[in-house]
C-alpha cells in the first residue's frame, strides 16, 4: 500500500503545490512524490499493466481489497512518477463509486497543471487517468 489517497490527498497536494511560487519548485515537488512511490515488482511491468499513451513507460497494477480499489504503479521518468503520485493521492483506496465521482478536471484546474505540462505529458496524464476509471467501471 502507498500513502496517496490515504496518508497523502488530493487535497494535500493541492495544498502544498499553493506553496510555491514557480513552476520549477512545483515540479520539483512533483517528482519527490515520485520518489515516495514504493517500488513495483518487476513481475508487473508486463504489457498487461503498461498504460498505453504515455510518452514514457507506466505501469499500472489495480488489486481490489474488500469494495475499495489499489493501485500500484510504477514509471521510467522521474516526473511521471510524480505525476503518477498526484494522480493517485486523488483515487487509490477509494470505491468505484468514489473513483467515478472525482472531478478529475477540476483537480487538474486547481493545480494549473494542464497548461505547464508538453502536449504529450497531458495525453499521458489522461491515459493514467482513463485506466484508472476504466478499472473501477469494470470493477
Amino acid at each position: 500500500m502507498n500513502p496517496f489517497g490515504t496518508d497523502i490527498t488530493s487535497a494535500d497536494i493541492i495544498d502544498a503545490l499553493s506553496f510555491f511560487d514557480s513552476w520549477e519548485d512545483r515540479y520539483k515537488y512533483i517528482i519527490d512524490l515520485g520518489k515516495e512511490l514504493p517500488a513495483l515488482d518487476d513481475a508487473y511491468k508486463t504489457d498487461d499493466f503498461i498504460v498505453r499513451g504515455c510518452q514514457s513507460k507506466v505501469w499500472l497494477v489495480p488489486q481490489r481489497e474488500g469494495d475499495k480499489i489499489i493501485f500500484a504503479a510504477d514509471s521510467d521518468a522521474f516526473i511521471v512518477k510524480g505525476l503518477l503520485a498526484v494522480v493517485l493521492a486523488a483515487y487509490n483506496g477509494k470505491t468505484s463509486s468514489e473513483i467515478r465521482s472525482f472531478d478529475i478536471e477540476a483537480y487538474f484546474d486547481e493545480l494549473n497543471l494542464l497548461k505547464h505540462l508538453s502536449a504529450t505529458r497531458g495525453n499521458g496524464l489522461r491515459a493514467m487517468v482513463q485506466r484508472i476509471q476504466d478499472f473501477s467501471s469494470a470493477a
